[in-house]
């Protein structure tokens, strides 16, 4: 069996925005002073003059995006999770999301899988706070091939977009020739009768394999991947509950405003359904290796299979 590809989401938004600055010239490209770390350097090499060092000022970087999308420009503003989500709230919510401009957020090093940083670093957080901004499109890609296709979804719709990459890399699950990319629509990587399995990101993948090891147990489940947290594929997943009866939302992600309560808050107003929410439990992260953590903080296949097994029963 061949091997693998393993592939940071962070390092395939730095090739999109490469490979898609030729076919789009409006595009640029901002960074606060971290353009090796979010991969947008990749760009900078090919397209220097589109390319802005905004220096650690991630609030400032905000502003200058939307002037820039403004003058019809397409900017994405990149830095970690944490400062363009977290530390530029305001200026996201004031100066792009109010005025609804054209301008893309692309956040790196989301999630505790950033690893050593710790937790002033893992934010768990991010897709609540851009969930509330109106009329802001939250995309989390599950892998390489997802994230450059979120990228493409992204330079084609109008509007404010923000979208979730990862640190670690990631198994390449998408690389066929019948995957497609549509904002807003969930896709089915599994059918099942017993349980439906709604996961983003890099919890995706961890799913498929959770998935595996319940059919050992005689439990038949329905795995889906929702990469876009808002707009909500919402006939997909009610779809989904009414066939089998019992859900479960798997992210990397605290379990508070983020995919769960997206699907629990549709659930709960369209079709109740009984569902158990994976993800970071209400606490902060802390330092160690990206993998021990997510083990740690049970977002694995085995945990997301003892949970699945347990709450089944």
């Amino acid at each position: 069996m061949s091997e693998v590809k393993m592939i940071a989401t962070r390092q395939s938004y730095g090739n999109a925005l490469a490979e898609y600055g030729a076919e789009y010239e409006n595009l640029v490209v901002l960074d606060a002073d971290l353009a090796g770390a979010t991969q947008t350097g990749i760009f900078k090499k090919v397209f220097p003059e589109r390319h802005i060092d905004c220096g650690i000022a991630e609030c400032n970087m905000a502003g200058i995006a939307a002037g820039l999308a403004t003058t019809g420009k397409i900017p994405f503003m990149s830095s970690f999770a944490m400062f363009a989500a977290g530390r530029a709230f305001e200026q996201v919510r004031n100066s792009i999301g109010y005025p609804h401009l054209n301008v893309k957020i692309g956040a790196t090093h989301a999630g505790i899988s950033v690893g050593e940083d710790g937790a002033s670093h893992q934010c768990c957080e991010d897709v609540a706070l851009m969930r509330t901004i109106p009329g802001m499109t939250v995309i989390v890609p599950s892998d390489d091939v997802e994230a450059k296709a979120a990228v493409k979804a992204a330079i084609e719709m109008e509007g404010p977009c923000y979208l979730r990459f990862g640190r670690l890399a990631v198994p390449v699950i998408n690389d066929n020739d019948n995957y497609s990319f549509e904002i807003g629509k969930g896709i089915v990587l599994r059918e099942g009768k017993d349980v439906t399995l709604i996961a983003s990101g890099l919890e995706v993948a961890e799913t498929l394999e959770a998935a595996k090891k319940l059919v050992e147990d005689g439990i038949d489940a329905k795995v889906v991947n929702i990469h876009t947290i808002k707009p909500l594929d919402e006939e997909l997943v009610l779809a989904s509950a009414k066939e089998t009866g019992k859900v479960v939302t798997i992210e990397e992600h605290s379990v508070i405003g983020g995919l769960g309560s997206a699907v629990c808050d549709l659930l709960s107003e369209k079709l109740p359904t009984k569902v158990l929410k994976i993800g970071v439990n209400d606490t902060f992260g802390e330092s160690g290796p990206a993998k021990e953590l997510i083990k740690k903080y049970g977002l694995d296949a085995d945990s997301i299979y003892s949970k699945v097994k347990a709450f089944l029963s």
